[in-house]
């Protein structure tokens, strides 16, 4: 008898260890590299380092607090509730002490992170 596999997952994003980043700290669900996506709970406590993507697109929805996000060189401001969509290719850094949710698609791979 086969067993059946779940065809969803579930995260406490609050409950998972958080891992030193860029930018601060982040809480990593969904990692595993054949997930079409991943979440993460990130609190940016400093400037991060410009960087970008030759792969992943990423979706940030702010949650806490007011910053700015360089996109190419353009800083945009932010503040909770906004969303922003980054594509491959285009240099970004958050700016300022926010709290995030971070969804890179596909699911974050330290390999595809690239400064200049």
């Amino acid at each position: 008898m086969k067993t059946a596999t779940k065809k969803f997952s579930i995260a406490q994003l609050d409950e998972i260890d958080a891992t030193k980043c860029p930018c601060g700290t982040a809480r990593r669900a969904f990692g595993d590299s054949d997930e079409v996506a991943s979440v993460h709970l990130v609190n940016i406590s400093k400037d991060a380092v410009s960087h970008y993507h030759k792969v992943m697109h990423e979706v940030y929805v702010v949650l806490e607090g007011e910053g700015f996000i360089e996109l190419d060189d353009e800083k945009i401001p932010v503040k909770p509730m906004t969303a922003v969509l980054i594509k491959p290719g285009c240099r970004h850094r958050a700016v300022g002490e926010m709290k995030i949710i971070n969804m890179p698609i596909p699911a974050f791979d330290p390999k595809d992170e690239w400064f200049d």
